[in-house]
C-alpha cells in the first residue's frame, strides 16, 4: 500500500485526483499506474486501470488470479469490473469511497455471486494516509476557485 500511496503523491503532483495502485503477485510488484484521465484525456485513465494493464502485460497473460490489487481509495465500478475481467484474486484498498466505492460502500461487486468471478476485499489499510492524501487534493481545489 505504500508504494500505491508514492502513485498517488504522483498523481497530486500532477493535479490530478490522488490515487495510486500497484499490482502484486508472488511477493514482487507487477504493475502500477496513477490516476491520469487529465493528462492523457481518457476518462478510463484510472490507477487501478493503469496497474492492471501493466500488470497483464508483464505476466503476459490478461488474468491474473494469483495477484492482489492494493489501491488507495476504493475501487468505482468501472475499476472493480476491470479486476473481474482480469481474475484479480484480491483487492486491498485505503480509504472508503461512500460516493462511488463498488467494491463495499456502494456496491459489493467483487463478491456478488451472480458474477463469474469474485474477489477477496480488505479495506482500510493505511487508510488515514489515503484519506488525507484526497482530503488535501480537495481542499486545495476550494481555495483555487
Amino acid at each position: 500500500m505504500r508504494e500505491a500511496l508514492a502513485e498517488a503523491r504522483r498523481a497530486l503532483a500532477a493535479g490530478e485526483i490522488p490515487v495510486g495502485a500497484v499490482v502484486v503477485e508472488a511477493g514482487e510488484v507487477i504493475g502500477s499506474g496513477r490516476n491520469q484521465p487529465i493528462a492523457l484525456s481518457d476518462p478510463t485513465a484510472h490507477a487501478e486501470i493503469l496497474a492492471l494493464r501493466e500488470a497483464a502485460l508483464k505476466a503476459g497473460n490478461y488474468r491474473l488470479p494469483e495477484a492482489t490489487l492494493y489501491v488507495t481509495l476504493e475501487p468505482c465500478p468501472m475499476c472493480c469490473g476491470a479486476a473481474l475481467q482480469a481474475r484479480v484474486g484480491r483487492v486491498v484498498y485505503g480509504a472508503a469511497d461512500p460516493k462511488a466505492g463498488g467494491a463495499e460502500s456502494l456496491y459489493r461487486l467483487l463478491d456478488d455471486p451472480r458474477l463469474n468471478h469474485r474477489a477477496r476485499v480488505e479495506g482500510g489499510v493505511l487508510g488515514e494516509d489515503c484519506r488525507g492524501l484526497i482530503a488535501r487534493f480537495f481542499e486545495m481545489k476550494r481555495t483555487e476557485g
